[in-house]
């Protein structure tokens, strides 16, 4: 939570705030995450407008992971931006008479709760989508050999099973390794 009351609702004020917070709950995709409990920076910009609040904000942690080839783990460092309008409440007494609001759009966003901004499905949000899908120990990463799983990087250029022909083919070798006139 961010406390708003040094802004001000004078549209056109603003403040900018650096925080370090923990991850309440890991940050996570199949095979990438900000782990839970580990430490990530909160770069924020918040501008009051007419509406709200608008906050610009940068995200900055470590991520764990594990490569997609061959399963080493790794960490590295992430980066993510964000920004996202928080609404002022509307009060009742204040709402216009017939003034109806689309319930979808009501769902899509995001309200201060008081003086208060909950930042945190933003920054999920925002870090979720930084994580890489198939995160590489390394560009030219190998892998694991398809046949007994031995890491490939370790395992050397000579590594083989023979050649493991399934039998059924084995009439077409024939043909390839002596095409002839047949």
């Amino acid at each position: 939570m961010v406390d708003t009351r040094q802004l001000g609702r004078q549209p056109g004020s603003m403040r900018t705030v650096n925080r370090i917070v923990a991850v309440p709950d890991a940050f996570a995709t199949a095979m990438a995450s900000v782990p839970e409990g580990s430490e990530i920076e909160l770069d924020l910009r918040l501008e009051a407008v007419m509406e709200g609040v608008l906050v610009t904000g940068t995200v900055r942690g470590q991520l764990t992971a594990e490569c997609s080839r061959c399963l080493d783990l790794l960490s590295d460092d992430m980066e993510a931006g964000f920004q996202e309008m928080y609404r002022y409440t509307a009060d009742e007494d204040t709402k216009v008479p017939g003034a109806d609001e689309d319930a979808a759009d009501k769902d899509e966003d995001y309200y201060l709760e008081g003086d208060l901004l909950d930042l945190e499905p933003v920054v999920r949000d925002a870090v979720v989508l930084a994580l890489p899908l198939s995160p590489l120990c390394g560009p030219d990463c190998p892998g694991l050999c398809s046949e007994c799983g031995a890491k490939l990087a370790e395992a050397g250029p000579d590594h083989g099973h023979g050649d493991n022909v399934d039998p059924r083919w084995e009439a077409l070798r024939t043909i390839a390794d002596d095409p002839g006139e047949r």
